[in-house]
């Protein structure tokens, strides 16, 4: 195996976000139910012209023959809990680079997940050297309700932009909300970053009034 990045929060006296509590399990949480998955039929997609130079789709095979990667982060969830010491395998994101050309006008992306399910980001957190699409965790593959085949892990971000069963990757010029982002579910942060207080030192927990519905 080769030398896992190590990503920077793991470094810190203090590894725990303000009211978080450290699990030694796993909890499983997400919207709906656990999509089947057809290698035969799969796809991931890098998408729109002009923010790339081409569309590029993956099959399958083809994701899965990309160079690797070991990433050794801790992972904090939004509900309070925060796992730590976790080592994901996966593809990188930048990965994708050598694959399209980004447009300098592409400032956020928008993970595309099964049930049409998305997260947004700033380009440069998805672009971070520690964040990767996994297929397994700590030596094993992802289980179904974890996100396998392939979910995104953000390690400097709450876990729900950690986007479970991820199918493409939008880049956008301006920032959008996605699914628990928007205010039908919930107003969730644009960004959510646990490490910043805000007004209650709470993390970046929820969007502000001030950002209007």
């Amino acid at each position: 195996m080769d030398e896992p990045i190590i990503s920077p929060d793991t470094r810190r006296d203090n590894r725990l976000p303000p009211r978080q509590v450290v699990t030694h399990k796993w909890p499983v949480l997400h919207a709906g139910g656990v999509p089947p998955f057809d290698p035969a039929t799969w796809t991931f997609t890098v998408f729109p012209i002009p923010l790339v130079n081409t569309v590029k789709q993956f099959t399958w095979a083809e994701f899965s023959a990309l160079p690797r990667t070991h990433v050794f982060a801790d992972m904090h969830c939004v509900t309070r809990w925060s796992k730590l010491d976790n080592l994901w395998e996966g593809v990188g994101t930048r990965e994708l680079r050598n694959h399209v050309t980004v447009s300098p006008r592409a400032k956020f992306v928008m993970l595309q997940c099964e049930y049409g399910f998305t997260t947004n980001l700033p380009i440069d957190d998805f672009f971070d050297e520690d964040c990767v699409f996994a297929t397994h965790h700590n030596g094993q593959p992802l289980t179904p309700d974890h996100g396998y085949p392939l979910r995104l892990v953000v390690p400097k971000l709450y876990a729900w932009k950690s986007a479970k069963w991820v199918r493409g990757v939008e880049f956008m010029e301006e920032d959008r909300p996605g699914y628990w982002e928007s205010w039908d579910h919930g107003g969730y942060h644009m960004r959510g970053d646990p490490w910043q207080g805000g007004d209650n030192n709470d993390g970046q927990r929820f969007r502000p009034p001030s950002a209007g519905r």
